[in-house]
């Protein structure tokens, strides 16, 4: 007796061996959307890189501004720029500090910054002294030395505003680091103002007085630092009865500046 015929592979059911079912796919999930910053950021970057590289110029550029006039005489300045314009022929010649009257530097330290020798560029006693008055009211004091009038006259303009003033106590400092206070006051008394185009100690002793500024007398040197705060208002010829008054003062003060060694950082 025959067995039965054995089932055939195509209908059995899966085997052990076979591998599991694989679960459905999930559908993918979208990710949240998030606004790009990086254009925003890379803006930002361009900016601070660009102002960086700005104050590196400006801070680097003055440097060597300043450095260079250690050496060279200014060629010119914004207010006799502005003289030009306004249809003032300037005159600027410029003369050495060994030719220049002692009696008239002795004068614009006693006129300007009596502390020129003793200060750092900034004369923070001055200052204090000034902003007391201004607070009681009192007329008001100025407090800026030599130094920062050369910072000023050299390389800014005229004018307020604590912007400028800033800028100016910045150039003050370096220039006192890298001058020595004769070059301060060589190239203050060659640009320095006298009224009507004229620029420096030269250009106004012939100006006022017909020689040089080598042949100033202490009067004459007295009667040209009394008219610096305001050279275009006040006269040396002929002198009023202020700036007779204040070049008398001066005088006086002369001595004590040679006396009490208070132009030595010039005369050493």
């Amino acid at each position: 007796m025959t067995g039965a015929p054995e089932p055939s592979g195509s209908g059995n059911p899966a085997t052990a061996t076979d591998p599991p079912a694989q679960p459905a796919a999930s559908p993918p999930v979208a990710a949240p959307s998030v606004r790009p910053d990086g254009p925003r950021r890379s803006r930002l970057a361009r900016v601070a890189s660009a102002l960086g590289w700005a104050f590196a110029a400006a801070f680097y550029g003055s440097l060597l501004w300043v450095v260079a006039y250690r050496f060279l005489p200014p060629p010119g300045t914004i207010t006799m720029l502005q003289r030009s314009l306004e249809g003032e022929t300037v005159r600027h010649p410029w003369t050495p500090l060994s030719n220049i009257s002692p009696h008239l530097i002795r004068a614009v330290i006693a006129a300007e910054d009596a502390r020129f020798c003793l200060h750092d560029g900034l004369d923070y006693e001055a200052i204090d002294k000034a902003l007391d008055e201004n607070r009681n009211g009192k007329r008001r004091r100025g407090a800026s030395t030599i130094s920062q009038q050369t910072a000023k006259n050299a390389f800014l303009w005229n004018g307020g505003g604590w912007a400028r003033k800033g800028i100016e106590a910045w150039l003050t400092l370096v220039m006192e680091t890298t001058w020595p206070k004769r070059r301060i006051i060589e190239v203050y008394l060659n640009i320095a103002e006298w009224g009507d185009g004229h620029f420096g100690a030269d250009a106004a002793a012939r100006a006022r007085f017909g020689k040089s500024a080598s042949e100033l007398t202490k009067q004459e040197a007295a009667l040209l630092a009394a008219v610096l705060p305001s050279p275009n208002k006040w006269r040396v010829d002929p002198p009023g009865p202020y700036v007779s008054r204040r070049a008398a003062t001066l005088r006086k003060r002369m001595e004590v500046v040679r006396n009490e060694g208070f132009d030595a950082c010039v005369f050493r």
